[in-house]
């Protein structure tokens, strides 16, 4: 009984690999219908080709070499804040969390003050939001190297700009 099963489930199995082919008189249709479409884009874009006049490139030597430093390229977000805890905001901050709830953010906040960080609770009108910032700069770059530092403890934090 079971040497009939096993020969079943055998044939089965050589009938659903072999049904699934494809021919290779398929593909060679199939790339036969590609090429002709080919042949008669390359027809019709000829004649356009044809006509456009382009004005021959001047070789300028290079005089000076701008280096832009990284730094200016690290994006903040722009948001008018009002301050709801802390000593106040410079231009740039480091948001380690945004809450819908003040009492969620008065617990990040606490945690930062306690693991000595001059954390601030800002709130965003607009959003009807609550940011937890562990420090404010002056300068963009201090505010990267601080964002860069928490980002080992908190993944998300980002740069604020304070628009007002």
């Amino acid at each position: 009984m079971k040497k009939y099963t096993l020969i079943c489930i055998g044939l089965c199995a050589a009938m659903a690999f072999t049904s699934c082919k494809s021919s290779e008189s398929a593909y060679k249709k199939a790339y036969e219908k590609a090429k002709q479409y080919d042949t008669q884009t390359a027809q019709q874009a000829a004649p356009a080709a044809q006509e456009a006049v382009v004005a021959p490139v001047e070789a300028k030597p290079v005089t000076e070499t701008k280096v832009v430093d990284n730094l200016d390229n690290v994006s903040f977000r722009q948001e008018s804040v009002q301050l709801i805890h802390g000593n106040g905001l410079n231009a740039f901050s480091v948001v380690v969390g945004s809450f819908g709830l003040l009492s969620n953010a008065e617990s990040l906040y606490q945690r930062l003050k306690d693991a000595g960080y001059d954390a601030q609770v800002v709130k965003n009108e607009e959003k009807n939001m609550y940011r937890v910032v562990a420090s404010s700069f002056a300068e963009k770059s201090a505010a990267v190297s601080s964002r860069d530092q928490l980002r080992n403890t908190y993944p998300d934090a980002w740069l604020l700009y304070n628009a007002r």
